[in-house]
């Protein structure tokens, strides 16, 4: 039986005020609160021979663990699974891992050998860097960081998972159609994307994932498929109502390239912009960086 370590965040959704779990005495665990902590943490674990790691929490969880995990195991990847008790849990979703999963089910499926999912994550790298910055599952920019604003607004009405995106959505649309010319939903952000071309352009969103499946059943990449996948969409957005309902469906039109919209399978790309991004629900500056396609993980599901 492989040595399982579980990486608990107390302050997820679900977690807040739970306690610590009884856990079987071969289980290590850590409550890991900071980065610098949460390293730590990951080095005791490849020290002490741990090769299922089990995170408990959100999609920012995974991202923080994901960020620190192949140094911290000298560049190999331990198998990994996921409790999802976060505001949002979009990398659960895709891999099937679902809510009130418990640690023995996936200690359980492990053992039994039961066929694990795969996945790349995608890696954020700046100027010089040789370590990427961070590594995640959806990027975005543009419109996705106003909806991601949105939706934090609404997590603080008590609305979370796919309530809470259905809302933000709406709201998103409203912005969109009725904002006038000069709302910033419309105007869109100014970035140079190098799979578009060298010129930089006006820029209503560009959204980067490397899942296969989207809450709600959402296919805004086209069909589920493995890889780096990337939607941009010129600003402003042109027959967006109809354009919206045929992307998020999976669908295609012949006339949706030339009206801006645009989706691109690839291994890496760059982006230069003054705003901010967003990776997996959190917000960080902009700049200048590439986007590349991450190491594959191997994923325990129930």
């Amino acid at each position: 039986m492989r040595r399982v370590g579980l990486i608990r965040n107390n302050k997820s959704h679900r977690n807040q005020g739970a306690g610590r779990p009884a856990l079987p005495d071969s289980v290590l665990d850590v409550a890991a609160e900071d980065p610098a902590q949460l390293y730590g943490a990951l080095r005791g674990f490849a020290s002490a021979g741990v090769d299922l790691v089990v995170m408990d929490g959100g999609d920012g969880t995974i991202r923080e663990v994901l960020t620190r995990l192949p140094e911290a195991y000298g560049g190999r990847i331990p198998r990994l699974a996921v409790i999802p008790n976060g505001k949002t849990n979009a990398l659960a979703i895709d891999i099937g891992s679902p809510l009130g999963v418990t640690l023995e089910q996936l200690i359980a499926a492990d053992a039994a050998g039961r066929p694990t999912k795969r996945r790349h994550c995608l890696e954020i790298l700046r100027q010089d860097q040789a370590v990427p910055e961070r590594r995640g599952f959806l990027l975005g920019l543009g419109a996705f960081v106003r909806a991601t604003e949105l939706a934090q607004k609404h997590h603080g009405l008590g609305l979370f998972d796919n309530a809470a995106i259905a809302v933000t959505m709406a709201g998103a649309a409203a912005g969109t159609l009725w904002g006038g010319a000069t709302s910033p939903w419309r105007r869109g952000e100014q970035m140079r994307l190098s799979h578009t071309g060298p010129d930089e352009a006006s820029w209503f969103l560009m959204l980067a994932s490397t899942l296969k499946r989207l809450p709600m059943g959402l296919k805004p990449f086209g069909e589920p498929r493995e890889g780096l996948k990337v939607l941009s969409i010129a600003a402003p957005p042109q027959r967006f109502v109809t354009a919206a309902s045929i992307l998020l469906k999976g669908a295609d039109a012949p006339w949706l390239a030339a009206a801006g919209y645009r989706r691109d399978d690839l291994a890496a790309f760059d982006v230069v912009a003054a705003s901010q991004l967003v990776l997996d629900g959190e917000l960080y500056e902009a700049g200048e960086f590439c986007v590349r396609q991450g190491p594959e993980l191997e994923f325990v599901v129930p």
